[in-house]
């Protein structure tokens, strides 16, 4: 997986990078992540200041997520929970799909 990270008025620091690699990579599990583009930005003028922005490139459709807050933090929480509401949602129509066709009449040859 390739990923990226942009700071936006931000401090990059060897410890939110990290924090940020490991949020990440923690959605491998439930979906192949092929790269990962991160922007964290602070606006001063605005209000909530902070605004992280998630792109995640897959071998399906690609996934994006973004959320603002008070803090970096929260607002890095805010869009790792709509990215795994994303992702968990795309998980359950795919069981789906799988029972309902399994489950489908097969055709008897006469």
């Amino acid at each position: 997986m390739k990923l990226t990270v942009k700071h936006h008025n931000v401090r990059s620091t060897n410890a939110l990078d990290s924090w940020v690699e490991e949020q990440i990579i923690s959605l491998q599990p439930a979906l192949q992540i092929d790269e990962a583009n991160i922007i964290l930005a602070h606006n001063d003028e605005a209000s909530p200041a902070y605004q992280v922005n998630v792109h995640l490139t897959t071998p399906g459709p690609d996934v994006f997520a973004d959320g603002c807050d008070h803090t970096l933090r929260a607002a890095f929480e805010k869009t790792m929970t709509a990215l795994r509401s994303k992702i968990g949602s795309r998980f359950t129509r795919r069981q789906k799909r799988k029972r309902t066709r399994s489950h489908a009449p097969l055709l008897k040859a006469c």
